[in-house]
């Protein structure tokens, strides 16, 4: 499978890779087989006169943050700045129908049989067959092969929903949030087989349709979607940098994507393709950055749980006009970062529609 996949990539002329990044990106030479007939877009974080080096071979843009000024101007103000957040300014500049995600400390996982996972080939396959968000399958995808719909499934919904979001998981380091770092520092997900459970063996080999009216914590480090279908609301909201918060930007567009996902009836799978995630971040460094988040999220929470969307908002853009009118509204009580981050949302769409004119509005 890896040797037909580095030959005939699929979808190698209708998806781009996009890569935040503040080192070298070495990393890439593990993921040559799989990368290499892709194009992709590095987002530069930090100092935008450091070098960044790629692998020779690989066909790639890259931009940093004076190249985000020149291109967005004022609105540039809505791209975050010393945080991961700063990927989604690829998203806005690919003109291709499908994104990958990764991050730079991610490497190519193994499978329970010791086979590398071609983990694009799999969020490929999760994205091109539907979802099933209006009624759960007991045995997960049926669409996979091997797989079916189970006795007493409603053969009206079979057919299923388009899918925008496959959200993949990781092995060895767990993406914990700072608390839970500090209170388990060395537990890590494994490789090993699935009959090992009793020893922590945690590669759970499914895909799965989160149900519609369920929101989920998105993690943008191994992370593809259809950009056609729900582009627009994939913003990572303002992070790092002069902002109170940081490590919810992935999260934030979780939430915000999946209640417009359920308006617009879109599916978002979860589960396959695994990545290994080779680094653990500083617990103590992540508390000040999530401590804020930590202490709202509640509210947060339960505000996207509670949110509705009215019936006139039929395109991602206004779903997500409508999105920030409601966070300005409801949230900004708690704080005001909130009225800043409702006001850099509208501006984010501005800035999609900017470079990405009406015709190309789903």
């Amino acid at each position: 499978m890896a040797g037909e996949s580095s030959t005939t990539p699929l979808l190698s002329d209708e998806l781009d890779i996009v890569i935040p990044t503040i080192r070298n990106l070495d990393f890439l030479e593990m993921w040559r087989p799989f990368f290499e007939k892709y194009h992709l877009i590095i987002v530069q974080d930090g100092d935008p006169s450091k070098i960044i080096k790629v692998p020779d071979g690989f066909d790639y843009e890259l931009y940093n943050r004076n190249d985000i000024n020149r291109i967005l101007g004022p609105k540039a103000s809505c791209i975050s700045f010393k945080d991961s957040a700063c990927r989604c300014f690829g998203y806005m500049v690919s003109k291709k129908k499908y994104i990958y995600t990764i991050d730079d400390d991610c490497f190519v996982a193994k499978d329970p049989s010791g086979k590398d996972i071609n983990a694009l080939e799999q969020h490929i396959k999760n994205l091109l067959c539907p979802s099933t968000p209006h009624f759960f399958n007991t045995l997960y995808d049926p669409y996979r092969d091997g797989a079916d719909f189970v006795r007493g499934y409603p053969f009206s919904l079979r057919e299923g929903v388009p899918t925008a979001v496959s959200h993949g998981l990781w092995l060895n380091i767990p993406d914990y949030d700072a608390p839970t770092q500090l209170v388990k520092p060395r537990e890590r997900n494994t490789r090993h087989v699935l009959l090992e459970v009793e020893k922590h063996k945690k590669y759970v080999d499914a895909v799965l349709t989160i149900p519609k009216g369920t929101i989920f914590p998105m993690c943008g480090m191994n992370l593809a979607f259809n950009r056609d279908l729900i582009g627009p609301a994939m913003y990572f909201g303002l992070m790092g940098d002069g902002q109170p918060i940081g490590r919810y930007d992935d999260m934030w567009a979780g939430w915000c994507t999946k209640v417009i996902c359920d308006h617009l009836n879109l599916g978002v799978k979860t589960g396959l393709p695994y990545i290994w995630h080779s680094k653990a971040s500083n617990p103590f460094v992540n508390l000040k950055k999530e401590y804020k988040g930590i202490y709202w999220q509640e509210d947060i929470i339960l505000f996207f749980q509670s949110v509705t969307l009215p019936k006139e908002c039929t395109t991602v853009q206004q779903c997500y006009i409508e999105l920030a009118k409601q966070v300005k509204a409801k949230l900004s009580s708690i704080d005001p970062y909130f009225t800043k981050l409702a006001d850099a949302m509208v501006t984010w769409i501005e800035a999609w529609d900017e470079l990405n004119p009406a015709g190309d509005a789903k």
